[in-house]
């Protein structure tokens, strides 16, 4: 039986297709496309703590607002890198990032592959959503291991920035 984990959007039940990375493990590597259009992998950020601040899309209120918030936690944090993931093209990433005046966060593309997400369990397979990601945050080590993992239960709902920062401390 295929495992897999489940969140609401609005109140009803969405699940992914597949569960992910635990506290402790590698992070499994990705290819996905920076606002350049060019190639970027997890592991071109070895040696740096990195937060995967993953969502559907820019384009809702809540991921806009996850970003300007990491962006501010970014500012008084070193050596951490800030990946606002999502299937959103990188042209549109872009231009919300300079209206939004957003420095310490690198949008990242999932429009090409979608190893990211399945690797990393968050696809949603059903629902209104179908097709983007789960909203989760994922901090992993300089060595490229898991140091934090927070599925949001309900897709309409911020990430617990507190316990995100409290790990980058």
């Amino acid at each position: 039986m295929k495992q897999f984990e489940t969140v609401t959007f609005k109140g009803s039940e969405v699940h992914t297709g597949g569960v992910m990375p635990q506290v402790g493990e590698m992070a499994p590597d990705f290819t996905a496309v920076a606002g350049d259009l060019s190639e970027l992998t997890l592991a071109g950020f070895k040696g740096k703590r990195v937060v995967l601040n993953i969502f559907p899309s820019l384009d809702t209120s809540v991921c806009a607002m996850s970003v300007r918030r990491f962006n501010k936690m970014a500012a008084a944090l070193d050596d951490v890198q800030v990946l606002a993931v999502s299937m959103d093209l990188p042209f549109a990433q872009g231009r919300f990032c300079t209206v939004e005046g957003i420095e310490r966060v690198k949008p990242v593309s999932l429009f090409r592959s979608k190893d990211f997400a399945d690797s990393y369990g968050l696809m949603m397979v059903d629902g209104p959503l179908a097709g983007l990601t789960a909203r989760a945050v994922i901090v992993v080590d300089e060595e490229g291991r898991v140091a934090y993992v927070q599925l949001v239960p309900e897709i309409t709902e911020e990430p617990d920035y507190d316990a995100v920062f409290a790990v980058l401390k």
